[in-house]
């Protein structure tokens, strides 16, 4: 097994280039699902009756199926309505969906921590509705939402190993074929286990820097 590492350090190039990839696609999916998920919230939060249960049901529908399936539905299945989208956009797409429902909780339960009475405070000074909530609510919120983001994230960028199962050739999948042209798992699996764990870890030691830096802030 340990002869066959070599075949790892000569392949390096092309693993990364697959994880360079798999940056992309969650960093690409989370700008794009940090949008949906602020749409929803605020749907939720003050949207009207019908409005507000479209919100809901989004959120119930997509939490309550699994990622792959909503891979394969977007690729796949929207085929036969007539669309066809390739395998990064497909992946982009469903991604985007899966986070922006999850963001969705994490903002409603960002601004429902801010106690309502600085809201009913701002309205007794003058201010609107969306002069309190954006300069009172939203910068509260957001100090709370900093931690469950980072968290989502980091579980998105794992979860972006299910594309492969559409072809996008991110870091599971440049594994695969490495595997399928040399017949050789363990070095492969070790090498890209490795780097997803470095990737978090990275992107963990980040975010607890950013925590500390508000804390102090505060």
């Amino acid at each position: 097994m340990w002869m066959d590492m070599d075949l790892l350090w000569k392949n390096l190039d092309f693993l990364l280039r697959g994880a360079g990839y798999t940056l992309q696609i969650a960093v690409v999916s989370m700008f794009f699902g940090f949008f949906i998920g602020l749409a929803v919230a605020v749907a939720r939060l003050w949207g009207n009756g019908p409005v507000r249960w479209l919100a809901k049901a989004y959120v119930s529908v997509i939490r309550g199926t699994p990622l792959l399936v909503q891979i394969v539905i977007v690729y796949y299945g929207l085929v036969d309505f007539g669309i066809t989208l390739d395998a990064f956009t497909s992946a982009y797409l469903a991604l985007s969906i899966n986070i922006g429902a999850y963001l969705s909780e994490t903002f409603r339960g960002s601004v429902l921590s801010v106690p309502r009475g600085q809201l009913e405070a701002a309205y007794a000074s003058g201010m609107t509705t969306w002069q309190a909530l954006r300069r009172i609510i939203f910068p509260q919120a957001a100090r709370v939402a900093i931690a469950p983001m980072g968290n989502t994230f980091i579980g998105m960028l794992k979860e972006t190993s299910l594309v492969s199962v559409i072809t996008v050739t991110e870091l599971l999948r440049s594994a695969e074929l490495l595997i399928a042209q040399y017949s050789v798992y363990m070095p492969f699996y070790l090498g890209i286990a490795f780097m997803y764990w470095v990737m978090s870890t990275g992107f963990s030691a980040a975010l607890q820097y950013i925590e500390k830096r508000l804390s102090r802030a505060y």
